[in-house]
């Protein structure tokens, strides 16, 4: 599987903006996708998996209540509403896929997306 994430920009604080991540290769009810940031000088974070069968997510903390991860599977691609954003928000966003699980770290995930940069500016 091969991911293509996109739709990144400059926004402001308190605004809203959605990622795409298109995946070529069927993805199965069995596997996961994730949406992982860095920014620069810290370490990778998790912001959200999905398992692409039931639908069932796991946000991480700093996201909560502010992101919407959606899947489409007739397109096989998955979307990051993201709202409220935040200064903190600012990083590159990165898309995960696996046949299995993908940990918070990230581990296990067979396929990355090349990223696509969110920067939060007053």
């Amino acid at each position: 599987v091969q991911l293509q994430a996109s739709g990144g920009g400059l926004v402001q604080i308190g605004g809203s903006l959605r990622l795409s991540c298109a995946a070529s290769g069927r993805i199965y009810s069995s596997h996961m996708m994730a949406w992982f940031r860095q920014a620069p000088g810290k370490e990778r974070e998790v912001v959200v998996r999905i398992r692409w069968g039931s639908g069932i997510t796991y946000y991480g903390d700093s996201v909560k209540g502010r992101f919407t991860v959606e899947r489409d599977k007739g397109q096989n691609t998955m979307y990051l509403q993201m709202n409220s954003l935040k200064p903190e928000d600012t990083a590159v966003y990165y898309c995960a896929h696996s046949s299995s699980f993908i940990d918070t770290a990230g581990a296990d995930a067979g396929s990355w997306g090349q990223g696509t940069l969110v920067t939060v500016s007053s």
